[in-house]
């Protein structure tokens, strides 16, 4: 087990006023198999005469330390640091070390596909992994040049973040990179198929595992394309062009993240080379995170951020860029739909919770709590913020703001005082109070439009703005009011749009609505401009279910579902209710995006919000509403892909399902492949009507990493006590199992069907998940905690067990903040079935 130190804020600033680094040359030797590799480092660094400090460093075996040519005792390293006194004003740190590979996805990892036995490593540092692979200053204000040396088996490709210069058999050298962080330095290794390209005198490069060459091959004209795309939008928005040489993208097993904006080398999560067929909307949210990824490389990487406080300089930036660039420079034109539907989404969720934070904190004590605010408020909500205040500040102001905030810190680190100088100057507008609301206060405000009619016209709209007790910030607010009337034909249409400034007050009225003809809908928020929970007024919500289906803007659509959604969740619209309006709504549905989202926050809130006597019927109306969506779908199109899934999680039908596996009535144009067979096997796993000899013979047909990762989701889902317990056992106190083998046995568990043959492992979770955290790390142990919670186990009694947690003061501070968030969920859903 690693002992994986958190660092301080108060510790990062000491030693930032301590050191400055100049170099890094790191030499790696992977040749020999096992579960170690060799780490050389060289270490050049500037320090205060006489000064004492310490780098992050986890060796299994220090073979040899000198400082300035002396040697270091080997004691020295202790509590994963290397502790160094006596510095010189220049100093040279040479140390020569026995290192171990990870399997959670941190420090480098190494992955052994089933599919072929070839080993494949990545580098990922994020957030405190640094010392996994080499002594480091691993705190993002301590910016050094990185200069990379691989030994390697010779038939494998190596890449980093500089650019090749030279390779003699299985040995690799690298060109130094300009400044980065630690946590930015990244390297990949192995047999991987190599795509290469170029643009606008930028070398282009893709990798993916051999056994994925066919896949790569068949993808690589599309992700190249955006990439160019994107390439030349953010050329013409930004004076500095890309700065980091070569523009890699590679795509890695078992990555954490979707994707890391490495500069030089993209990693991405390879499920996003896709082997089988997938829908429109999965391709649209690639290429979102293709221009999210090359975002950062301007924020984040270009100008990184001083401290984690100011991660929303980084995450919640590339969200908003990454949306925009997408759907202003590819083919994908709806990408804020998708953002309104889903992401937006996301960011509300995680803003109403107990963990709850403003998108730029006052402060974050040290890296632990950093990496706890990689969620919706710093990606989405940040991003929200950030688009209405382009709209506010006008893109002219805005971009210049950026393209000053650049110039003036390229290659170092900024701070929100720092932007919002540069927006400020740039715009002429003083930032200082929109950031004290948006930025700095926690918390969502919910908008309810607010109507009183006379006759057929309007007597006063009003716009009634609310907050929490707990957070009563109210802000101002900038939104679009839609009319909606249905015409000759049957479809509904927008008649008239206005964009008012709400004033941080409890109520606005709308004066340029007065004496106007009534809306047959009045839709708050259209546009999607502010970020804000939204409430119809109760005529436009009544007449949803009948205009809904007509609707001919998507994104108006969008809007809507979201809010219904959400009005759901809050319990303050039945479940029931929500599962009509999929039935009546959803079969006419256009945009996939919608259709997928609706299933899967539909399914959940049936899961967990409809009684135990009233879910089987709800579940066979979410069933028919994917049937009826199924049948009105052209052949292959990405609808009927989305309403097969959904069907196939709904359905309770066995002989469907095991007909689909035979190639019996299967609709004209669906594709039974094998993530499709492998989704119907999960969920005959689920309804008992396949066992373990089903999911072997599956696996044995598609012997890849998909299918060792759907079989190991499988077999947890089998309502059998001896298979639970295997699962169980293996998410606990497996240290061997990797990070997404152990996410995904960990979401294959629970099952509302299941809850008999699931009694006990409530009281299980409490008891036993913090020795979890002890055997996986960081994000993994976040992941796999989530996916664990018994969320279907919906009673008070999982609630006391959750107090009885939270009440420990010694409880790890991630799964301190998975259970507070899960058992938050969990009053609501409670609050929802009384």
């Amino acid at each position: 087990m690693l002992f994986m130190p958190t660092l301080t804020r108060a510790e990062a600033a000491e030693r930032a006023s301590l050191v400055d680094v100049e170099t890094y040359h790191v030499d790696l030797d992977v040749t020999a198999d096992g579960d170690t590799f060799r780490s050389r480092a060289v270490v050049r660094f500037r320090a205060r005469p006489g000064a004492a400090t310490f780098l992050e460093f986890e060796p299994v075996e220090a073979s040899s330390l000198r400082l300035n040519g002396a040697p270091v005792d080997p004691s020295a390293i202790r509590d994963g640091r290397l502790h160094l006194d006596g510095l010189a004003e220049s100093n040279e740190l040479v140390v020569d070390a026995l290192m171990r590979y990870s399997i959670d996805g941190e420090g480098l990892h190494r992955y052994i596909d089933p599919a072929d036995g070839n080993v494949y490593l990545y580098q990922h540092l994020f957030i405190n992994n640094g010392g996994r692979v080499l002594p480091c200053f691993d705190q993002p204000d301590l910016k050094a040049s990185w200069q990379v040396s691989v030994t390697a088996p010779a038939e494998w490709t190596v890449a980093t973040n500089g650019m090749l210069v030279s390779r003699d058999g299985g040995r690799w050298e690298f060109a130094p990179t300009k400044r980065i962080s630690t946590y930015l330095a990244s390297l990949i290794a192995g047999k991987y198929h190599v795509r290469t390209d170029e643009h606008d005198g930028i070398p282009l490069a893709l990798y993916a595992r051999a056994a994925l060459a066919e896949h790569l091959d068949a993808e690589a004209a599309e992700i190249f394309e955006i990439t160019k795309q994107c390439l030349d939008r953010f050329h013409e928005m930004f004076e500095i062009r890309y700065p980091f040489g070569h523009y890699q993208q590679a795509f890695a097993p078992e990555f954490n993240f979707g994707a890391m904006e490495y500069p030089g080398l993209v990693v991405f999560r390879d499920e996003m080379i896709p082997r089988s067929v997938v829908t429109e909307s999965e391709r649209e949210h690639r290429a979102n995170v293709i221009a999210h990824e090359m975002a950062h490389q301007w924020f984040g990487d270009l100008v990184t951020m001083a401290w984690w406080d100011d991660l929303w300089l980084n995450e919640s930036f590339a969200e908003y860029l990454g949306t925009r660039v997408a759907s202003e420079a590819t083919r994908y034109s709806g990408t804020w739909t998708t953002f309104a539907m889903h992401r937006k989404a996301w960011g509300l969720r995680a803003d109403q919770r107990p963990s709850t934070h403003p998108v730029a904190p006052d402060e974050v004590t040290d890296t632990d709590a950093a990496l706890l605010n990689f969620d919706g408020i710093s990606y989405a909500k940040g991003a929200a913020v950030l688009k209405q205040l382009v709209a506010w500040l006008g893109d002219e102001a805005f971009l210049a703001g950026l393209n000053a905030h650049f110039a003036a810190h390229a290659y170092g680190n900024a701070t929100l005082a720092d932007l919002l100088g540069s927006l400020s100057k740039a715009s002429g507008r003083d930032l200082s109070g929109w950031a004290d609301v948006w930025l700095r206060r926690a918390q969502v405000n919910t908008l309810r439009a607010e109507v009183r009619r006379d006759g057929a016209n309007y007597a006063e709209v009003a716009v009634v703005q609310t907050a929490p007790a707990g957070f009563p910030t109210l802000r101002p607010h900038r939104v679009g009011i839609g009319l909606f009337d249905q015409v000759a034909g049957g479809a509904v249409v927008r008649r008239r749009l206005i964009e008012v400034e709400l004033e941080a007050s409890g109520r606005t009225v709308i004066a340029e609505l007065a004496g106007e003809p009534a809306a047959d809908l009045l839709l708050l928020n259209d546009g999607d401009l502010t970020y804000a929970k939204i409430r119809l007024d109760e005529e436009s919500a009544a007449a949803v279910p009948l205009l809904l289906p007509l609707l001919d803007d998507s994104l108006a659509r969008a809007v809507i579902w979201a809010a219904v959604l959400d009005a759901v969740v809050d319990g303050e619209r039945p479940v029931a209710e929500l599962v009509t309006l999929v039935l009546a709504a959803l079969p006419t549905e256009t945009e996939v995006v919608i259709i997928e989202d609706v299933l899967r926050a539909t399914r959940g809130l049936v899961d967990r919000y409809a009684t135990g006597q009233a879910r089987p019927a709800a579940l066979e109306l979410l069933a028919q509403a994917a049937d009826r969506l199924l049948r009105v779908s052209p052949a292959g199109s990405s609808n009927q892909l989305a309403a097969a899934r959904g069907l196939i999680g709904a359905t309770t039908e066995v002989a469907l399902l095991r007909g689909w596996l035979d190639g019996e009535n299967v609709p004209d144009g669906l594709t039974v492949d094998a993530d499709l067979r492998w989704l119907i096997q999960y969920r005959l796993a689920v309804l008992g009507a396949a066992g373990a000899a089903a999911i072997d013979a599956e696996l044995a047909a598609d012997r890849s990493a998909s299918g060792e990762q759907w079989a190991a989701r499988c077999r947890a889902a089998l309502p059998d006590a001896a298979a639970k317990e295997a699962a169980w056992t293996a998410v606990v106190a497996d240290g061997s199992l990797s990070n997404r083998l152990a996410e995904l046995t960990a979401a294959g568990f629970w099952q509302p069907e299941q809850l008999d043959v699931l009694a006990g492992y409530a009281e299980r979770y409490f008891a036993e998940m913090p020795e979890m955290v002890r055997v996986r790390k960081g994000m993994s142990a976040e992941k796999t905690a989530m996916a664990a919670y018994p969320d279907v186990a919906v009673s008070e009694r999982t609630r006391q067990l959750a107090a009885g947690l939270l009440a420990r003061a010694d409880l790890n501070p991630i799964l301190r903040r998975v259970v507070q968030d899960a058992d938050d969920d969990m009053r609501r859903a409670l609050a929802a079935r009384g």
